[in-house]
């Protein structure tokens, strides 16, 4: 009797908790602030990848050749929440703080890439998340400003 009651109620549950998306990684960004339904939401890589991807080639000051970057443009995840504020505050695992005006998003089509050369980034090498300028499409990108911006082991997004 123990054994039917086991089954009835595993397959109760099974078919109760087999509706739930089944979340398959770790929250790896936060985007927060003025944003549609003004509550902060968690992603995933998974979440983040649905949301399409470009790659960006780019000798960055931290690389001494050019590396393909591939991840979501900076502006398809701020139309995704209804972003409507003028600048983002990015906040990294390391706590490092850097501000972009969003009118960077537009103008050089800025990148926040998971992966370098096709394999997702490591936390040991600027990952899970990269904040990519095309340095080499534009001479004014080389300089400490834009270099500032892009900040690497990103973990938060607050537009302000």
């Amino acid at each position: 009797m123990f054994s039917s009651l086991r089954a009835i109620f595993l397959a109760t549950a099974m078919v109760a908790f087999g509706s739930l998306p089944a979340v398959s990684s770790d929250v790896i960004l936060t985007i927060d602030g003025k944003i549609a339904g003004g509550e902060a939401v968690d992603l995933t890589r998974e979440q983040l990848e649905a949301l399409g991807s470009s790659t960006i080639v780019a000798t960055t000051p931290w690389h001494t050749s050019p590396i393909a970057f591939e991840g979501v443009p900076l502006r398809v995840l701020l139309k995704k929440f209804g972003a409507t504020g003028d600048a983002l505050a990015v906040v990294a695992l390391n706590r490092y703080r850097s501000e972009m005006p969003v009118a960077d998003i537009e103008k050089y089509d800025v990148l926040l890439a998971l992966k370098q050369d096709g394999a997702y980034m490591r936390v040991s090498d600027k990952g899970p998340l990269f904040i990519v300028y095309p340095f080499d499409a534009d001479a004014a990108l080389d300089n400490e400003v834009y270099h500032a911006r892009s900040a690497w082991q990103v973990r938060s997004i607050t537009v302000q």
